[in-house]
């Protein structure tokens, strides 16, 4: 049978690259939070040094392989990134092109500090500008609706939590502070906004459930922040931490669900999540002295690396089966 012409996508006479997807930095954050967990793991106990280097290397190369790729998009395809940045969902995860540089830059703290500064340093200041356009269009809006309402809005203002990590040795403290408002507040009101959604409306689309796992990421991303900034376990780190055991316990009782999922790149939304709740474990586990969180914290490793695992082997057939960079 001959399908007319007129009735075939413009967009599927373009290359593949056309419809490179920017949600693929989301691997970069999977992959920069398991190197941190295993750096972190080799502070608090007896791993070898040399898995977290590798994977630290190994996120650092992913890094520059996507963003090659995606600024090859940009010049030959502008239209297709334009259309990236005005459609409701895929705007969310252009900050994950300036969270994987934070990342990065904490990765690469201990050993290499004048470039994690640089990292750092251009992978906040370019997170801050995603976040101050993101707001503007979702204040100045023409097209948003509450089923648009997920939880990858988080990535663009909640990401501001991350900086502190580093940030409280590369720059006066008021900056960290800045950043760590900007997340722990916007947080709190896109919560209620997506709590909502999921509470009063129809169920996310299966290529957006696995990003209910990002509910987990801003507690306890600003566990780590927070500990960072003050230096102490107070009752508030208690509560942010607590908050995130909490939530990846509600997600982990609803593992089936995830399991029966197809895959998608969106999946990749399961890793960074459980990289941030495993460090915050290894962090809470350092300064309780508790052998709970000690064993917790491995248990978590655990399973993180073989999430990763998994969905770097899915990502791969997925991309050899040319199931990737096609229209959605």
């Amino acid at each position: 049978m001959t399908v007319p012409a007129s009735s075939v996508s413009p967009l599927a006479h373009e290359g593949r690259l056309a419809h490179f997807p920017v949600a693929l930095f989301s691997t970069v954050m999977g992959m920069a939070g398991l190197a941190i967990a295993w750096l972190k793991a080799h502070h608090d106990g007896s791993v070898p040094l040399d898995i977290g280097l590798a994977l630290r290397w190994l996120a650092s190369g992913l890094y520059v392989f996507l963003l090659a790729i995606y600024a090859a998009k940009a010049l030959r395809h502008p239209d297709a990134v334009r259309s990236d940045w005005g459609h409701p969902v895929r705007l969310n995860f252009f900050p994950a092109i300036s969270i994987g540089l934070i990342l990065l830059g904490i990765a690469w703290a201990q050993d290499a500090p004048g470039a994690a500064r640089w990292l750092w340093g251009i992978g906040a200041a370019a997170h801050l500008t995603f976040t101050l356009l993101a707001m503007s269009s979702w204040i100045h809006h023409a097209h948003y609706d509450i089923r648009h309402a997920n939880p990858a809005w988080f990535i663009p203002v909640v990401g501001n939590i991350l900086v502190p990590i580093a940030g409280v040795r590369f720059a006066p403290l008021d900056v960290s502070w800045f950043f760590f408002s900007i997340g722990l507040v916007f947080w709190l009101v896109l919560k209620t906004i997506v709590l909502y959604r999921l509470f009063f409306h129809e169920a996310l689309p299966a290529r957006l459930t696995p990003t209910l796992f990002i509910l987990i990421a801003p507690p306890a991303v600003g566990f780590i922040s927070y500990v960072a900034l003050t230096g102490q376990l107070d009752a508030f780190a208690r509560v942010l931490y607590f908050t995130a055991l909490f939530l990846t316990l509600l997600l982990a009782s609803n593992a089936v669900r995830f399991f029966r999922l197809p895959f998608f790149i969106s999946a990749w939304a399961y890793s960074f999540p459980l990289a941030a709740m495993t460090i915050a474990t290894f962090e809470m586990s350092a300064r309780s002295g508790s052998a709970f969180y000690a064993g917790l914290s491995w248990g978590l490793l655990a399973i993180l690396s073989a999430v990763v695992a998994l969905l770097a082997l899915k990502t791969l057939a997925a991309a050899a089966g040319h199931r990737i960079c096609v229209p959605e």
